[in-house]
């Protein structure tokens, strides 16, 4: 088994010779911002690890979808730990999921993780097919949602989990950014090359635990209250002359209690959806 830390390390070495990665990670850019990118990073693999790798233990094991899995960190990390995951995406650096492969071999079996170019609306799983879907830094993107939300509900096993690790659209900095950024034009069009077709896309159109409650429930999916994690509170520039551990501990701690800091100043929001 390998733990998120683990990963992490060696993932810091494969940013060093996979160069077209940093300016993603940013891992190896600004120091003073180091352990503020890696408390965020190793927080949200810890949640994949509590409910999909530890929450599986000792059972069958899940048969898992990775929608939007981007440069396939998490399906790695599921890889180093012999669980199996297909992922699907619509990124430009598909062909870079590849080379990763080959240097992650070294250390798990990169063959429990498959990869393949395509749109979900094009090309829906068969009905009752995995136990998990994983949206990473997706469900903000996928248009039209309740149609995406519908077909994850039909590829879900009975019961089965749709986890989500996304931001927090209540977060006040990131609103005011994004609108400066995008106005209120939350849905666009853009040209994919690889399909040559236009894509219906979600511009950065994040929302609240509310706002995803609702369609979610509306699409026939239970939220699970106990599964609701806030991450991310604390601002680089508070990083400076701090301990990080301790920071994320306290960071935890506020997250704990429902009120204002929960709703309105944490920048990440987990959850996981059950299939009714």
């Amino acid at each position: 088994m390998m733990s998120p830390e683990q990963f992490f390390e060696l993932m810091m070495k494969e940013l060093e010779i996979h160069t077209e990665m940093q300016p993603y990670y940013k891992f190896l850019g600004d120091a003073s911002s180091w352990h503020f990118r890696r408390n965020y990073f190793l927080e949200r693999l810890r949640y994949i690890e509590k409910h999909i790798v530890k929450g599986n233990s000792g059972g069958l094991k899940p048969a898992i979808w990775d929608c939007g899995c981007g440069y396939g960190t998490t399906c790695l990390f599921l890889a180093m730990n012999g669980i199996a995951t297909h992922g699907t995406t619509l990124e430009f650096y598909y062909d870079t999921v590849v080379k990763r492969k080959e240097y992650w071999s070294r250390y798990g079996d990169t063959s429990l993780f498959t990869c393949t170019y395509e749109n979900l609306f094009d090309n829906k799983p068969q009905p009752a097919t995995y136990d998990w879907i994983i949206v990473q830094d997706t469900l903000h993107h996928l248009e039209p949602i309740n149609d995406a939300l519908t077909i994850f509900n039909e590829s879900l096993k009975p019961g089965g989990r749709v986890l989500s690790v996304e931001e927090n659209g209540n977060n006040i900095i990131q609103r005011i950014k994004l609108y400066k950024y995008r106005g209120n034009k939350r849905i666009i069009t853009i040209w994919d090359e690889k399909l040559q077709k236009d894509i219906l896309i979600g511009n950065e159109n994040i929302r609240s635990l509310a706002g995803w409650r609702s369609l979610f429930e509306g699409n026939n999916f239970n939220i699970e209250d106990d599964s609701v994690q806030y991450v991310r509170y604390f601002l680089p520039m508070q990083y400076k002359n701090a301990d990080p551990e301790k920071l994320l501990q306290k960071e935890r701690d506020i997250q704990s209690e429902p009120g204002f800091r929960r709703e309105y100043l944490f920048f990440g929001l987990n959850f996981i959806a059950r299939k009714k």
